[in-house]
């Protein structure tokens, strides 16, 4: 829903076009305003200036330099770090996802944010509240997950195959 907000007021912006380089796939660095479309990979840095960027796949770091002020999607994997106010990765990440919000499929790293949703596995959750299909660590206020393989610390810790459904401070 943020996601289809954020496109559609970008989108008809007369800036909306500045998008650099516009080839498919970009080895280097490719910088963004507003919003920022790449069809292809882009490995290396993905410079994001009060933008919504969207992407195939990414080998390197997505970031803004205006602190938490931009945000992507990436819809294949992501090898490396992505830092913004909002992360969509739907395919498998390797690394780090700084923001806000994340919402990720499968991770093998760190999602740290204010709110991580994952429909997969992740390695390691830090933030306010973690939802996952399946994790081995997770730390927060709210922690809930299908499968634990590790620990939960938070407040409330869920899981189903946890020592009880749910249980304060430690869960495993």
């Amino acid at each position: 829903m943020l996601q289809q907000w954020l496109k559609k007021r970008l989108c008809s912006s007369p800036l909306s076009t500045l998008n650099a380089p516009k080839t498919k796939d970009v080895t280097g660095a490719r910088f963004s305003f507003l919003y920022g479309k790449q069809g292809g990979n882009i490995k290396g840095v993905d410079i994001q200036l009060l933008s919504f960027s969207e992407m195939e796949s990414l080998k390197g770091v997505s970031f803004s330099p205006i602190s938490l002020v931009g945000a992507n999607k990436i819809t294949g994997n992501m090898t490396g770090a992505a830092f913004g106010l909002f992360n969509n990765h739907k395919g498998n990440d390797v690394g780090v996802n700084l923001a806000v919000v994340n919402l990720t499929n499968n991770v093998q790293g760190l999602n740290w944010g204010a709110v991580n949703v994952s429909t997969g596995t992740t390695l390691a959750d830090v933030g306010l509240v973690s939802l996952s299909k399946k994790s081995t660590f997770q730390l927060g206020f709210f922690n809930k997950t299908d499968d634990i393989d590790g620990v939960q610390i938070g407040l409330i810790n869920c899981a189903k195959n946890g020592f009880l459904p749910c249980f304060p401070f430690v869960l495993f």
